[in-house]
């Protein structure tokens, strides 16, 4: 399936490309082409892991006079959606065009081309991570789940831990060697909150990537496993930097890269360790939920300098299967019309009705409840952006009256969205 020329923009002849898929044994050149357009040096280890976990088959590239000069690729993910269900997923990643072509229509001929392509076949959800947060929105993508980054100055709060008996014991291990058993934790977890990426195999080892090219003086990933009844029950990886420059007094930072836990107790062991490890004055965790439970006990919140970022963006492929594959916190019958240009097969009105229990999505020719274009569908999709948040923006019209407080119950999630699974190439080192 190719892409038709795109017009010429800024006095620019007509391109000569078409999207086409990547070859077979293609790779290296392609993902050399992606390095190029991000500028960024890589060290062996990290190509390796992406070499291990590339899907080829599902990268397409432009090419001009034989050089590549765009990419795209996709990665198959199952993702949580409110109700626990896992919907099999594109994770789209790899998007670059060469510095000397962009503005000539190379993005959006390739955007174009994989919608098109994951509708065929049959993948109703896409999500990505952006590098640059304006470039997306256009191509039918909303910011469906953010992040919550802490810098905590942890000599200056304290935390109030949960009552109740706890068994719980932590132990320093290597990071290799607790993957197994922190990978079935995180597999537990999974479900349980909209948003989260079941692992796919090799991908267990990117919460591992450590080459010492990215550490720019910290310690090697360390690891702490919380075992109840011999049973691993929680963990926490990071990395610390001690400074000793000031009065020959260390002014470490504790960086966090991952902490899952069973229960609340095991979860406010994991962070009092965090806080209190020797040489330390500083905890980041760059990557938290938003509604992170450490924000409920911890002393004082203003010395955790709590900052909200987008994370992943979703596009709805296919709307009636995308609809009804996810619950509903409340019962509605509603009419929502949608805006959808780059997929025709989306555009118009559907009748949602739905509560816990399931929904069904159809065609249908009555009045609209609620109009709204493809983007804020897709950030309204993991019940983690309220619809009245959107509508207060002016992204959704409301026609009948309470039709929108009817959606914005149904579609709210009691979990927050959340991505703690990097699959962005981009984002690496800085996981």
């Amino acid at each position: 399936m190719s892409s038709s020329a795109q017009p010429a923009t800024r006095g620019l002849p007509p391109p000569s490309w078409e999207v086409r898929a990547l070859p077979a044994g293609h790779w290296p050149s392609f993902y050399n082409a992606v390095l190029g357009a991000f500028h960024e040096p890589e060290p062996p280890e990290a190509t390796e892991l992406w070499r291990t976990v590339a899907e080829p088959q599902r990268c397409v590239v432009v090419e001009d006079r034989g050089i590549i000069t765009g990419t795209a690729g996709a990665f198959s993910f199952r993702m949580t959606v409110p109700g626990g269900r896992l919907v099999d997923t594109a994770g789209v990643s790899l998007v670059s065009v060469h510095p000397t072509r962009r503005r000539r229509g190379i993005l959006s001929a390739l955007m174009q081309h994989q919608l098109e392509s994951l509708h065929h076949q049959g993948e109703s959800l896409a999500v990505l991570t952006a590098s640059e947060a304006p470039i997306y929105g256009r191509f039918g993508y909303g910011i469906a789940a953010r992040q919550l980054s802490l810098d905590i100055a942890s000599r200056r709060v304290r935390l109030t831990m949960p009552s109740g008996p706890s068994d719980v014991e932590l132990a320093a291990e290597d990071p290799d060697k607790a993957l197994g058993s922190c990978e079935a934790l995180y597999a537990r977890q999974v479900p349980r909150r909209p948003g989260m990426l079941a692992r796919a195999d090799g991908w267990e080892l990117l919460p591992l990537l450590d080459p010492p090219a990215w550490r720019h003086g910290a310690s090697p990933l360390e690891c702490v496993v919380a075992r109840a009844a011999g049973e691993v029950v929680g963990y926490a990886r990071y990395t610390v930097t001690v400074d000793w420059s000031r009065n020959n007094t260390a002014e470490g930072t504790l960086r966090v890269r991952d902490i899952e836990a069973r229960d609340p107790l095991t979860y406010a062991a994991l962070w009092r360790f965090l806080l209190e490890t020797d040489l330390t004055s500083r905890v980041t965790a760059p990557n938290r939920p938003v509604d992170e439970p450490f924000l409920h006990l911890v002393s004082n919140v203003r010395h955790c300098t709590p900052t909200v970022l987008d994370s992943l963006y979703l596009r709805v492929v296919d709307v009636p299967i995308a609809l009804t594959a996810r619950t509903y916190a409340s019962g509605m019958d509603l009419v929502l019309e949608i805006d959808d240009s780059l997929a025709p097969w989306n555009h118009g009105r559907w009748r949602l009705s739905g509560d816990i229990t399931g929904a069904v999505c159809t065609r249908t020719n009555r009045a609209p409840d609620l109009s709204l274009d493809a983007s804020a569908l897709g950030s309204a999709y993991l019940g983690g952006v309220a619809l009245t948040e959107l509508a207060g923006a002016g992204r959704i019209r409301e026609h009948r009256r309470g039709a929108l407080t009817v959606a914005t119950t149904a579609f709210a999630s009691a979990t927050a969205p959340w991505l703690p699974h990097a699959f962005c190439r981009s984002l690496l080192p800085r996981l």
